[in-house]
């Protein structure tokens, strides 16, 4: 039987962009005019809030978010490179990147073979990296040869149909001329010291917009705006389920398999309860409680609605990890939580004893 190791992350684009724009979200977000001006003045913003923008809009309050982040990275990192898996898979979302109006699959499997990933050449909108300076100085040259592993991923697809889950997968990409930012994002910042990425990496996209991954591109749109919105993602207990599938299918393959979610936690730019302007921390400590706990329940019988009140549709992509763990009864070695007011989202980490 193959050993799993779980983690999770997140892939916070504006941590690759130089501390005075980390918190470009809000800012932008501010420019809203649906919004009112009065909940818009950080006057009546809670005081927490207040004192991460200071007097300088987040700046000098970016520092302080970046090594935080960095430094769960590198936790993440070392877990990985000490279990040294044959292949790491990576859960993420597709914002209007890869998929768009031809095909919105709930999941798929990206069974590519070997590809360049130029992170700063093939940013698209959603990833707020593209033609923008970057916290490393690169360039447009920068870029990684991504291994693949085929036959892994046609062996999972394989077994999640066997198992009843009708998976869509590809050889090539799409709409995308390499990985959408939620995949490119966890290997930049697993990889932050630049020490390289020579793991095999599948990457498995998950329809964690919904409802606006067409009628909003998967990204920010104004507060009064209304649209005309698409179908649900798939719920958070299909995920799990697809998850489950997953880590059964893997463990009993040869190959020593590192699982990833990535995403952060409840975004502020698709929260209405906050007038969008930070994240739902009060939906998020709760969640996180129950994942400190082993409460797996709890995120199992979540709802989609809920998800969306609390501007949490990307924590779609920890519900396959955790109902990995869950099948395998791994053990949640290590985690943190990085709470924010001002910079869009909570961050989580986790480490889960390999299984």
């Amino acid at each position: 039987m193959a050993e799993i190791l779980g983690l999770g992350l997140s892939h916070y684009p504006p941590l690759s962009s130089p501390d005075p724009a980390m918190a470009a979200i809000l800012r932008m977000t501010l420019e809203d005019p649906g919004i009112p001006a009065d909940v818009k003045s950080p006057d009546n913003w809670p005081q927490a809030a207040r004192d991460e923008w200071g007097t300088d809009q987040g700046v000098a309050a970016a520092a302080t978010h970046r090594a935080a982040l960095v430094e769960q990275f590198r936790k993440v990192r070392k877990a990985l490179d000490d279990f040294n898996p044959d292949v790491v898979l990576i859960w993420g979302d597709d914002q209007y990147e890869n998929f768009k109006e031809d095909v919105i699959p709930p999941f798929t499997v990206c069974a590519y073979e070997d590809m360049d990933l130029y992170p700063w050449r093939h940013a698209m909108g959603s990833s707020m990296m593209s033609g923008r300076p970057n916290a490393w100085g690169e360039g447009p040259d920068k870029h990684y040869r991504l291994r693949g592993r085929r036959d892994i991923a046609k062996h999972l697809v394989s077994g999640l149909i066997d198992a009843e889950f009708d998976m869509a997968y590809a050889y090539k990409p799409l709409h995308h001329a390499s990985l959408a930012h939620a995949f490119t994002n966890a290997i930049l910042y697993l990889d932050y010291d630049r020490v390289g990425w020579n793991y095999p990496t599948i990457a498995v996209p998950i329809n964690c917009y919904g409802r606006k991954v067409i009628s909003a591109r998967g990204f920010m749109t104004q507060f009064d705006q209304q649209l005309d919105l698409d179908p649900p993602g798939p719920s958070p207990k299909r995920c799990m389920d697809m998850g489950a599938a997953t880590a059964r299918i893997l463990r009993d393959s040869p190959w020593r398999v590192a699982v990833v979610a990535s995403s952060s936690w409840s975004h502020a730019f698709l929260c209405d309860k906050t007038w969008r302007l930070r994240p739902d921390t009060p939906a998020d400590r709760s969640l996180y409680r129950a994942l400190m706990a082993g409460d797996f329940a709890t995120w199992r019988s979540a709802r989609t609605e809920d998800f969306e009140a609390a501007g949490q549709q990307e924590l779609l992509n920890w519900c396959p990890m955790l109902g990995a763990m869950e099948a395998l009864g791994a053990r949640l070695d290590w985690s943190s939580f990085v709470e924010t007011h001002i910079f869009n989202s909570n961050k989580v980490f986790a480490v889960y004893q390999a299984a």
